[in-house]
C-alpha cells in the first residue's frame, strides 16, 4: 500500500524547475526524494541499517529464478541477469544524462519487468530512486521482500509499462491498466513540456511486438497522451539494431529511412548509449534459446540501449498536439514511395503550389521524398499549415484508415 501524507506545495527546482505540488496520496519514494531537495531532511535516501551495499546476485542465481519463475507458455522476455551488464547500463545512464553534472539528486526511474532484480539492486546501490513495474506475479515477491529493507528508496507496482492504456477495453485489471492511474497513485504530477525530464524509464522492448510498440509511443508522444501527459518522460529502451538503425537512418538510406526514422527524430534527441550481443541476456525460454529475429536488410547482432528525449522546442504554433497526427500522415504518405519528387505530391494535395512552397522554405525542387531531413519535414508541415492554398480534408478519410491499421 502506498504511503500518503497531506498535500502540500515544495520548491523542488531539480525535478521540474518549478514549484512541485504533490498528492495526498504521494508515494513514500517520491516524497522522499522531494522532501530531501528542499531541505526539509538532512539524512540521504539509503538502504536500510545494515543492507547497504545491496547484494546483487550472481548470473547463475539469475538464472535459476527466471527459470523458476517461468510459467508455460510464458511470452518470451528478455532479462538483464548480468552483473557487469546491470553496471555498464547504469554507468550509460548516468552517463550525459540530462540532469546537470553538478546534481545530486538521485534519478527517480521507471523500471519496466525487472525480473530477478539484478538491475535494481544496481540503480540502488547507485543512489537512485527505483519505481519497479513487474508484470508476472511470480517476481513480485522478491521485490516486495527488497522494498522492505530500504527506506523509500523503492516502489513496486504490479503492471506492464509496454501495456499501458490499451484501447477500447474499458475497466482493466493489474497488470493492464491506465497510465493516469499508474501515475496518480504514485503522486506524480503533470509538470509543462519545457520543464526539466520528471522520469527516466528503462526496460527491453518486447520482440515481437517492437515496432508495433515504437509506433504507439510515437503517437502517444506527438499527441501528449498516456505517459507524455505527465512531461518530456525520458525512455531508455533496449531495441533490436535493425530497429535502431531505422530510427536513425539518414536521408538517402532508400532502404531504411521510414517513417518511424522522420517521426523519432523530429520528436526526440536519440542517442546510443550502449550496444550488447544477445547472448549477454538471458530469456524465460525453457530450452535455454536466444530466439533472435532474422534479418535480411540490416546486421542484427546486438541489443541496443537507445535513449530518447523528447525536444523542449517540438510543438510550435503550427505543429501542436491538435494536428500532430497530420503532421505523421504527411511523412507516412510522402515516404511511402521515397523516390517521388516532393513537389508532385504537393501537387497532389494543392494544384501547382508546390515550387512556391519549396521556394519558400528553400528547399531545391527537385528534391525526393527520401532526400529530406525530418527538421525540413517538420519546417515543410508548418509552411502547409501557415499556407491557404493547401486544404486537409484530403488527409482525413487516410487519417482514419490509418491509425486503424496499426496494432496498438
Amino acid at each position: 500500500m502506498l504511503g500518503t501524507t497531506a498535500g502540500m506545495v515544495v520548491t523542488a527546482p531539480g525535478l521540474s524547475g518549478r514549484p512541485v505540488v504533490l498528492a495526498a496520496a504521494v508515494s513514500s519514494v517520491l516524497w522522499r526524494a522531494v522532501r530531501g531537495l528542499a531541505g526539509q531532511s538532512q539524512r540521504r535516501l539509503c538502504p536500510a541499517e545494515g543492507s547497504f551495499p545491496l547484494r546483487v546476485p550472481e548470473a547463475d542465481e539469475a538464472a535459476r529464478a527466471i527459470l523458476e519463475n517461468s510459467r508455460a507458455p510464458p511470452p518470451l522476455r528478455r532479462f538483464i541477469a548480468c552483473p557487469d551488464l546491470a553496471r555498464t547500463v547504469v554507468s550509460r545512464l548516468c552517463h550525459n544524462s540530462v540532469l546537470e553534472p553538478t546534481s545530486r539528486r538521485p534519478a527517480v526511474v521507471v523500471e519496466c519487468e525487472p525480473g530477478p532484480g539484478i538491475l535494481t539492486r544496481t540503480l540502488l546501490n547507485a543512489g537512485s530512486q527505483v519505481i519497479a513495474l513487474e508484470s508476472n506475479n511470480a517476481f513480485l515477491p522478491d521485490l516486495e521482500s527488497l522494498k522492505r529493507k530500504l527506506d523509500g528508496q523503492l516502489e513496486v507496482v504490479h503492471c506492464d509499462f509496454f501495456k499501458l492504456d490499451p484501447v477500447g477495453l474499458g475497466s482493466l485489471r493489474p497488470p493492464v491498466m491506465y497510465s493516469e492511474r499508474l501515475l496518480e497513485n504514485l503522486g506524480i504530477l503533470p509538470v509543462p513540456w519545457t520543464a526539466d525530464i520528471p522520469l527516466k524509464v528503462v526496460g527491453i522492448v518486447p520482440q515481437k511486438r517492437e515496432r508495433s510498440l515504437l509506433w504507439k509511443l510515437i503517437y502517444s508522444l506527438y499527441e501528449r497522451g498516456s505517459v507524455y501527459k505527465y512531461g518530456r518522460i525520458e525512455l531508455n529502451l533496449f531495441v533490436s539494431e535493425k530497429e535502431y538503425k531505422t530510427l536513425v537512418a539518414k536521408p538517402g538510406e532508400r532502404r531504411i529511412y521510414q517513417p518511424l526514422s522522420v517521426l523519432w527524430q523530429t520528436a526526440c534527441d536519440v542517442q546510443l548509449l550502449h550496444m550488447e550481443p544477445w547472448s549477454s541476456f538471458l530469456t524465460n525460454s525453457r530450452n535455454g534459446g536466444l530466439s533472435i529475429p532474422k534479418s535480411v536488410l540490416l546486421q542484427n547482432d546486438h541489443l541496443c540501449l537507445v535513449r530518447m528525449t523528447p525536444r523542449k522546442n517540438l510543438f510550435t504554433d503550427s505543429l501542436t498536439t491538435t494536428n500532430s497526427h497530420i503532421f505523421i500522415l504527411m511523412v507516412k504518405q510522402c515516404l511511402a514511395k521515397c523516390r517521388t519528387k516532393l513537389v508532385d505530391k504537393l501537387n497532389l494535395w494543392s494544384l501547382e503550389s508546390g515550387k512556391k512552397l519549396l521556394r519558400q522554405i528553400e528547399i531545391p525542387e527537385d528534391i525526393t521524398t527520401g532526400n529530406l531531413y525530418p527538421e525540413e519535414y517538420k519546417c515543410l508541415f508548418e509552411a502547409m499549415e501557415q499556407s491557404k492554398e493547401f486544404d486537409q480534408s484530403w488527409l482525413f478519410e487516410d487519417s482514419l484508415e490509418d491509425n486503424s491499421a496499426i496494432n496498438f
